[in-house]
């Protein structure tokens, strides 16, 4: 691909980050990205569904990036802008109903072409019983070369990062927002040693903040790049069970820590154990699940 095709799709995504089907759409109507430059508002409120007015601001926007060398500002920050043709997209994710157009990455990309990914999530209200949990699965998962998977949040999330980093793992974690945000402000540092020495990814340019909206978005990432998920704690209404919907839907395992009956947060995950998820205790389940268990 041209490199003012590339500078074309980054700058319609700093002004309007369109996910992928709709950027086919929009593709489809005005003939090529190419031609965005010259297109009415009339035109681009029709292609996107959108008022003339928006469509109006879009175009001038649009215009007005398209004279900052974007390529340029996100090499000298250290962010790697993936698009849908390039070759560490992770083809999985088009698998979805509704891909990113674009990924943007901190650390090491080549960690998207590993074959084997297992997320691992859980209630932000987690307890230490999750703790223990990864104390029991993320060795297994390490030694076999697996990257352990999760969104930086609070409880579950950071704790899977941890453990991942303590039993010298690599991880990978996704983000709801843009880089210039971080969320939690506690994962900071967090953030920043997965940055230098593992991977951050999300679907939002830089200057996107935090928007509760966009982590139900971000879960489907989480599922859409990973061979399995992994549950250790989860209340019946966590925000957690929209990441195995999304990993059941693409016929992906949803391995399941069973809890104490008595829990709160065990009452999600007994609730996917008696839906079919499979329970485990010990990381080699799941290997031996995947049929990708390595003989030591």
């Amino acid at each position: 691909m041209k490199l003012d095709y590339l500078k074309e799709i980054l700058t319609l995504h700093y002004v309007y980050p369109l996910t992928f089907k709709k950027f086919q759409k929009l593709q489809q109507h005005i003939g090529s990205i190419n031609n965005l430059i010259n297109v009415s508002s009339t035109k681009l409120s029709s292609s996107l569904s959108i008022s003339t007015k928006n469509a109006e601001k879009i175009l001038f926007q649009y215009k007005r990036i398209l004279n900052t060398n974007l390529i340029e500002a996100y090499n000298s920050a250290n962010i790697h802008a993936i698009p849908f043709y390039h070759e560490y997209y992770p083809k999985q994710l088009k698998e979805l109903i509704d891909p990113p157009t674009v990924l943007y990455a901190k650390g090491d990309i080549s960690l998207l072409t590993r074959p084997l990914k297992i997320a691992v999530i859980g209630s932000r209200k987690a307890t230490d019983y999750s703790k223990i949990a990864m104390d029991y699965i993320i060795p297994a998962l390490v030694d076999n070369d697996a990257i352990i998977v999760s969104g930086l949040a609070k409880g579950a999330d950071s704790f899977a990062h941890h453990a991942t980093l303590k039993y010298g793992g690599r991880t990978i974690a996704i983000l709801g927002h843009g880089f210039f945000h971080i969320y939690p402000k506690e994962n900071q540092r967090l953030a920043e040693e997965i940055a230098r020495n593992h991977l951050l990814l999300t679907e939002y340019p830089p200057y996107v903040g935090v928007q509760k909206w966009h982590f139900p978005n971000r879960n489907r990432i989480i599922s859409g790049i990973s061979s399995a998920i992994v549950v250790t704690e989860a209340s019946l209404k966590s925000g957690t069970l929209i990441t195995t919907e999304h990993a059941l839907e693409h016929g992906k395992d949803v391995f399941v820590v069973p809890g104490p009956i008595h829990s709160e947060l065990s009452k999600g995950t007994n609730s996917l154990l008696k839906e079919g998820a499979i329970p485990i205790w010990v990381g080699h389940q799941i290997l031996d699940e995947l049929n990708l268990f390595l003989r030591g």
